[in-house]
């Protein structure tokens, strides 16, 4: 087992393509950090009972009939799972939209209390799916190619992290009815984890096999895809920014890290971009902390502070235009750089004269 307690850093990126990914712990205002861990593989669990297992829910379109989980319904009644499948009303009559996946979810959690693996209704399970228990995690999915999530196996825990992950992904769903659900997931994933310690685990592709491939035949849930297909996505240029970052199990260039909030009466949001971040780990650590106790002690009026990492010109351009597109202030500042204690007061007040000498003191 290896464990990376300072895991947003691009500098291990090598090192965990080396590795397999069991899961992520996001950053919040407690710890500022993201904790990776992995190893050379999953261990093979012992234990296969189904009072191990989380309650299996499952929704499809009412228009398609109950003949349409007669598979699925069949092999959890085999193994003797708990379960919920339900017929929903989907907007077209004929396909689930997130929004349909979130809200049928997000009803089976206030229901059960949690401890849920949502599955879509065209699969079968060969096993008892124990990972999620055994691993104590509050969220899990499964990155198809190793960074493009998967919306059809997710597993939400009994915790307020888990129901706040469940919330920001209704959200995000509902706001944003056509966009596909994987990159909805992985949007909210993204949001959560940057504000809550959201502990996360990657399912291993034995949750996601594929029907007709030669690892189905010893997978915990089979999925009925095409055998050859290539990506889950309607688009695999689709994210491309965020490839390498989600194969690091991190946040991308244009996403924050870490997002704090205040008790200032203000609508005012701050970006701090934090630059040179590949070099030394503990001095973009020391960084970080840096940043969170000197907004934590002196907000300077600004109700939020968002932090992201860049390495490249690019991707200060990718997060210069997110931050923008959101109002917010944006501030450059090297890794390493001595702060001052009042550094965000001094960052209001430069914006509030427009004085670009003192705006200019805070950027490369």
């Amino acid at each position: 087992m290896v464990l990376i307690p300072f895991g947003e850093n691009p500098a291990f990126d090598f090192l965990k393509s080396k590795l397999t990914e069991f899961g992520t712990v996001g950053a919040s205002a407690e710890g500022p950090h993201q904790l990776w861990w992995g190893g050379l593989a999953w261990p093979i669990s012992k234990v296969t009972g189904a009072e191990c297992a989380p309650r299996i829910v499952s929704c499809h379109p009412r228009t398609l009939g109950d003949l349409h989980v007669y598979h699925l319904r069949r092999s959890l009644e085999r193994l003797g799972l708990a379960f919920d499948i339900e017929a929903v009303e989907c907007r077209d009559g004929q396909h689930l939209t997130a929004a349909d996946k979130a809200n049928f979810i997000a009803r089976m959690w206030q229901r059960h209390g949690g401890r849920l693996l949502y599955v879509d209704p065209d699969v079968m399970f060969q096993a008892a799916p124990t990972l999620p228990h055994l691993a104590g995690c509050d969220f899990a999915a499964h990155k198809w190619n190793g960074w493009e999530m998967s919306a059809r196996t997710l597993y939400f825990g009994p915790s307020k992290a888990a129901a706040a992950m469940l919330r920001t992904w209704q959200e995000i769903a509902s706001s944003c009815p056509d966009v596909w659900d994987g990159y909805l997931i992985d949007q909210a994933w993204s949001a959560a984890s940057s504000q809550i310690a959201l502990d996360t685990v990657w399912l291993p592709r034995s949750y996601h096999a594929i029907a007709g491939e030669a690892a189905s035949r010893d997978a915990t849930i089979v999925h009925n895809l095409k055998p050859l297909i290539g990506e889950l996505g309607p688009d695999p240029e689709f994210a491309a920014m965020v490839r390498a970052a989600r194969r690091a199990g991190r946040a991308g260039p244009a996403e924050s890290l870490l997002v704090l909030g205040s008790e200032a009466n203000s609508d005012k949001a701050v970006t701090v971009i934090l630059l040179d971040v590949a070099g030394s780990a503990r001095a973009v650590a020391d960084s970080i902390d840096a940043l969170a106790r000197a907004f934590t002690a002196r907000c300077g009026g600004f109700a939020r502070f968002e932090l992201s990492l860049c390495c490249s010109q690019p991707e200060v351009h990718a997060a210069r235009a997110a931050a923008t597109g959101a109002g917010n202030l944006v501030v450059e500042i090297v890794t390493g750089q001595e702060l001052a204690p009042n550094l965000f007061q001094a960052i209001a007040a430069a914006d509030a004269t427009q004085s670009s000498t003192n705006i200019r003191a805070y950027r490369r």
